[in-house]
């Protein structure tokens, strides 16, 4: 069989990165462009994006990476995706969104997720009457104020002139489907994003749906991650500088093919991953849910398998905090009095390749300095969207390399915590595959490394492991590789690191700490917060 050109569009929260593959028996990269666009924070606890501002990077980084190869538009064989996840853009009949997409962020339904599910007998600040059913049904339970039904809701309630202009609801990539093809869809890893998707009977629920006060004429057809969809219309083709017919798959959310990508796809097998957000997922073979500690095993891209995904709001954010505020602040005082971000003569790439230099210098443990890295809220092992950051344990010798290092250590810590809380209910892997942006820097894969006392994997690209599992979609949907599971033969580790024993005596002190920041802090955090 000849070689397939597949271009995966990697949609983020902060931009949309562009692979172009060639898939035969490998994955190889050709080129690749990325483009951000804005994610907009209002006062009210909202997180919105603009799916016009993602149709146009889109647009544009297709233009980009024809520009860096001989590769020719009418080569491409088809398009897939990975993507952010539990977003909600409710378009009209003509797929126009009546309103800015709700990012999964978007915390301002607490009085929708009070009325709707925190009345009455509850467990786990569920009503029971609600909470069980959902359980039964969709092995998950709308029980986040950040999940889409509490901000479907909220439109209800708030804008009803635009929500009585809802013909269907769609996730981010299904949108960009939609967009592409003029058929609305939902992969099924989308659907169970929902908590409306019937587990058992690969539907949606109507039970569910009439208790949580969803139209279910909203929701859209339901397909297989490989399925094909369809091919571009004459009028995305032109937009997009491809050629009309081009094969349209499914794709996959970001927790669904980050791990294909990293090659996390056996049972049991365990995948961290950071980016703006993190997580840790762990393969399994059936629903399983901790509702205490907000951990659901989700649909995946394969057939018959679950992931147990434990999310973190922000971790690689938390490194662009420090970026901003702590290397690069407003009265322009730098680490080492130097510009090294814009230095022609600096031996680093990046201001985070020089943050990570420096921040190996500093000791493990951060001289006793703990952060907490709930920069936007926490999800998991504990709900709480008033939780927030801070630096604990600061004294006069407290220097900025050590909060720097500090940050790193805690989102480490927290990811520890998900893998301890994951264990009580699966077995995860000793060897972990770490992917996303952190990944890059062989500190943080130390650090990690100690923290968790796991043997740490690094992948060839880690920064652009979704796309890579959106190219095995696309390679599956082809018939150039026979299912998803031949992703982990394809995608061998690079790098491998052995937890440092010298570190770990600090580390499990700190770690200690880190655990009760939170319970002691609760109380101020809604005073502070709660408005």
């Amino acid at each position: 069989m000849a070689n397939k050109y597949v271009i995966s569009y990697d949609i983020g929260t902060t931009g949309v990165k562009t692979c172009l593959f060639e898939v035969e028996k490998t994955v190889k990269l050709i080129s690749s462009a990325m483009k951000g666009y804005e994610l907009y924070i209002t006062p009210d606890g909202g997180a919105e994006q603009d799916p016009d501002e993602w149709w146009q990077a889109v647009c544009s980084t297709t233009a980009g990476i024809f520009s860096q190869t001989d590769i020719k538009p009418e080569m491409i064989d088809g398009i897939s995706f990975c993507s952010q996840m539990q977003g909600l853009v409710l378009v009209d009949k003509e797929g126009k969104p009546v309103h800015r997409a709700f990012s999964y962020m978007d915390q301002r339904a607490k009085k929708q997720i009070k009325e709707g599910m925190a009345y009455g007998i509850q467990i786990a600040g569920s009503n029971i009457f609600k909470l069980i059913p959902s359980l039964m049904i969709t092995g998950a339970v709308s029980a986040s104020v950040k999940d889409p039904v509490w901000k479907y809701n909220w439109l209800k309630e708030n804008e009803p002139g635009n929500f009585n202009r809802v013909y269907k609801w769609l996730d981010v990539k299904e949108y960009l489907i939609a967009r592409m093809t003029g058929r609305f869809v939902m992969t099924k890893d989308s659907a169970f994003g929902t908590l409306l998707y019937d587990i058992h009977n690969c539907c949606w629920s109507p039970k569910i749906c009439k208790l949580l006060g969803v139209d279910i004429n909203h929701l859209p057809e339901i397909i297989e991650c490989t399925d094909k969809v369809g091919g571009l219309t004459a009028k995305a083709a032109d937009e997009l500088g491809l050629k009309e017919g081009t094969a349209v798959f499914g794709g996959g959310g970001d927790a669904s093919l980050i791990g294909v990508g990293a090659g996390s796809v056996e049972m049991n097998d365990t995948h961290i991953y950071q980016g703006t957000s993190g997580w840790v997922s762990t393969v399994c073979e059936k629903s399983i849910v901790d509702t205490s500690a907000m951990i659901a095993a989700i649909v995946g891209a394969q057939k018959n398998s679950y992931n147990y995904f434990a999310e973190l709001e922000t971790a690689g954010k938390c490194l662009e905090w420090v970026k901003d505020h702590l290397a690069l602040d407003e009265i322009g005082i730098y680490l080492e009095k130097t510009d090294v971000s814009e230095s022609k003569e600096s031996v680093y790439t990046s201001l985070y390749d020089y943050l990570s230099a420096v921040i190996d210098r500093v000791p493990a443990g951060s001289g006793g300095v703990i952060f907490t890295p709930w920069l936007h809220g926490n999800r998991c092992p504990f709900e709480d969207p008033n939780a927030r950051g801070m630096f604990f344990n600061l004294s006069l010798n407290t220097g900025k390399t050590q909060l720097i290092r500090s940050v790193i250590e805690g989102v480490c810590f927290h990811l520890r915590w998900f893998l301890e809380t994951e264990q009580k209910k699966v077995r995860t892997s000793n060897t972990i595959r770490f992917v996303g942006g952190g990944a890059l820097s062989d500190v943080t894969c130390q650090i990690l490394s100690d923290i968790t006392g796991r043997i740490i994997e690094t992948v060839e690209s880690p920064q652009n492991a979704g796309a890579v599992g959106a190219a095995v979609i696309a390679a599956v949907g082809l018939g150039v590789i026979g299912s998803v599971g031949e992703a982990k033969k394809l995608i061998p580790a690079k790098k491998v690191f052995k937890p440092n024993s010298a570190n770990r005596a600090v580390y499990d002190r700190n770690y200690a700490v880190y655990k009760t920041l939170y319970k002691n802090n609760k109380d101020a955090f809604a005073s502070l917060n709660n408005d």
